[in-house]
């Protein structure tokens, strides 16, 4: 917090204040001080406008033209409305609805600058290529703009800020097909899930490439997007099972620090629940 002394130009109370960001704690002192003789300077933030949280007209137009992350969440929804409204938008038959509006939807981008550095503080990870644009090198439809990579590891970092009541593993099957898409677009082998719940706890996931749900999507997708090109009116793709996470990882926001040793647990078994999650899915095939 910065600390700010305001003079009077005449002797009487004077006003000191502490000014941070967003408030100001004033008290007032019966010592006269001398006049000011330099400008006051408060730090601000520059936060956005919430105009600029919302996609522009070149960016609207961008998402018909190919399949992206948040595309994927709706084509593996089994929500047959959602699935034909987004048929619709792709054909440029409807627009695309307007969430400017909604609080939920305009709080996660608000957070989602915060959501990084919050990690980054947490893990000491480094996150880069944010706001990147990726078009897979096979399926040119296929693309993705990334929230962020971990720099050390290369995988996909997806931030998301959800209801204090939602479910953690609700949470990741809903996100699931984003997260193996914008994998398979970038060619990465894991991905991290950074959600913020509420405004009391915080939860990463670690979700590993999951070749066989991603033959999975990838099928869903190429009827969707033969349906766009078509005129074909699409329909459900079957829901495959959810890969499990391969660690997880909870701090509470208000204070407590009781999950550091949790957090060591996590980070001494995470190989080992890798192998145990790769040996579960071979058994699985071989059994089918």
């Amino acid at each position: 917090m910065n600390s700010v002394s305001v003079s009077t130009c005449t002797p009487g109370p004077n006003l000191s204040c502490n000014v941070d960001d967003l408030s100001a704690d004033c008290q007032i002192s019966a010592e006269p001080r001398s006049p000011i003789t330099a400008p006051l300077k408060v730090r601000r933030l520059n936060w956005p406008a919430l105009e600029q949280l919302s996609l522009g007209a070149t960016e609207q137009r961008g998402r018909s033209t190919g399949i992206g992350g948040s595309d994927a969440n709706i084509i593996l929804s089994g929500d047959r409305d959602k699935i034909v409204n987004l048929w619709r938008e792709k054909r440029n038959e409807a627009e695309a609805p307007d969430l400017s509006d909604r609080l939920p939807v305009a709080l996660g981008c608000w957070t989602e600058p915060f959501n990084r550095q919050w990690y980054e503080k947490i893990t000491g990870e480094k996150i880069d290529s944010v706001g990147t644009s990726i078009s897979c090198s096979t399926y040119s439809w296929r693309r993705c703009t990334l929230d962020g990579l971990v720099t050390a590891t290369g995988a996909v970092w997806e931030a998301k800020h959800t209801s204090a009541f939602a479910r953690p593993d609700e949470v990741l099957e809903r996100y699931m097909p984003q997260l193996q898409h914008n994998m398979a677009v970038a060619k990465a082998e894991g991905a991290v899930l950074s959600v913020i719940f509420g405004n009391h706890k915080f939860e990463i996931f670690e979700v590993a490439a999951d070749w066989l749900y991603q033959l999975d999507l990838l099928q869903a997708e190429e009827e969707f997007w033969d349906c766009v090109l078509t005129g074909q009116p699409p329909v459900p793709a079957p829901i495959p099972s959810a890969p499990k996470p391969v660690g997880t990882r909870e701090v509470c926001l208000e204070g407590n620090n009781a999950w550091a040793s949790a957090a060591i647990d996590w980070l001494e078994n995470r190989a080992a629940a890798k192998r145990h999650s790769t040996a579960c899915g071979i058994i699985k095939v071989r059994r089918g």
